[in-house]
């Protein structure tokens, strides 16, 4: 593989962050930056303008990962140019399918060819989609290969996320990048460190995504019992409380962050699936338990690996990086310590994760996690 990575900040020009510049043939290149940049047409057309052979994929963040440096307000730029492998793109918008992820979910995954697919990555909006219900839809052909990937961001404003391919981004898209090639090793893991505490609590009603109550009481309500004065910060201080939840028919716990409140209905609407029946605990944690799940995840994903990683996709939730704060290059330098500092680091902080639980294929929705996809050829 051979790589490039620019930045840019607003009002100044892009900077070159490699080596040398070099020119790239076919690359694939990752945009990720804040939405309001994004936003602005030039910026297309001048990565367009860098890599007129290039297959543009631009999408909102809530942080820009480059190198071991995380970002604000920026935009980040990683080209690659796959040297013995290939890669085939493919878009739907969660518009032109009622908002119904599942379906989407299924049409886009029938648009990769299957032969040789060697690894899916996705890379969502993140307003509208039900990340649960897109991967029940991804992963309706049992054939499919394993998923990973992240649903796109807008800091913690939560107003509307962009994606684009080859053109400007636009609310709505959801993007499958298929990689192909005999050469290619691609490895995967996922982590988070956070502490369940407090009472476990059963969903008793509830609707996809949209969780009504617990213990046969309003869950908006116990909820902001146990927030105190940090419900009046509701939704954004919600990604500090996060819930565990654990469905009978699985052996992982997944963790699962609010999106939004709906005082009049006293619901609160969830990154994923709720099922009835599910046993809920709110979690915590703390930086040192943070940067030690960057590390766990990193050590599964380099795990029975035959060859050093190239390119590492790093995709972490917002929910971490408020957290960590200023401390929140912590959580990268762990991950670049374990895969070794040849790998080239690109990715962004998240409305929500794709990956596998360790030992499986089968994707799980994820918040509040450290996942990571690794390239090799």
């Amino acid at each position: 593989m051979k790589f490039q990575q620019f930045e840019k900040r607003k009002d100044q020009s892009w900077t070159l962050l490699s080596t040398s510049q070099i020119a790239l043939k076919s690359p694939l290149v990752l945009v990720f930056g804040n939405r309001f940049l994004l936003e602005d047409p030039t910026i297309y057309q001048e990565v367009r303008a860098m890599f007129p052979d290039g297959n543009i994929i631009s999408g909102s963040s809530a942080g820009e990962i480059i190198g071991e440096s995380v970002q604000n307000d920026s935009i980040a730029l990683t080209a690659i140019e796959f040297e013995k492998s290939n890669y085939i793109i493919e878009r739907e918008s969660i518009f032109d399918h009622g908002k119904d992820a599942t379906k989407l979910g299924v049409k886009l995954a029938s648009k990769l060819p299957q032969k040789g697919l060697k690894h899916t990555f996705i890379i969502s909006e993140g307003s509208f989609v039900n990340g649960s219900a897109l991967i029940e839809g991804l992963e309706k052909e049992k054939n499919m290969t394993a998923l990973t990937g992240g649903l796109c961001g807008d800091d913690a404003r939560f107003e509307k996320t962009i994606v684009g391919f080859n053109e400007p981004p636009k609310e709505g898209e959801i993007l499958a990048i298929g990689f192909y090639g005999e050469t290619l090793e691609i490895s995967y893991g996922q982590f988070g460190g956070w502490t369940p505490f407090g009472p476990e609590r059963m969903i008793t009603k509830s609707s996809g995504n949209v969780l009504f109550e617990l213990d046969n009481k309003p869950a908006l309500d116990l909820y902001k019992k146990y927030l105190g004065d940090k419900a009046n910060q509701l939704p954004q201080s919600a990604l500090l409380y996060p819930l565990s939840v654990k469905q009978k028919e699985k052996k992982e716990s997944i963790v699962r962050t609010i999106l939004s409140v709906d005082e009049q209905t006293n619901t609160m609407t969830l990154a994923g699936d709720v099922p009835e029946g599910a046993v809920v605990q709110l979690m915590m944690a703390n930086i040192d338990k943070i940067a030690e799940g960057a590390l766990r995840a990193a050590e599964i994903s380099m795990k029975n690996r035959k060859s050093k990683p190239e390119l590492a996709l790093l995709v972490s939730c917002i929910g971490r990086k408020l957290v960590m704060d200023q401390r929140v290059e912590e959580e990268i330098e762990e991950v670049s310590e374990i895969i070794g500092n040849q790998s080239t680091i690109s990715g962004f902080y998240s409305y929500g994760e794709l990956a596998p639980f360790s030992g499986n294929k089968t994707c799980e929705l994820h918040n509040q996690t450290m996942t990571l996809t690794l390239f090799s050829e």
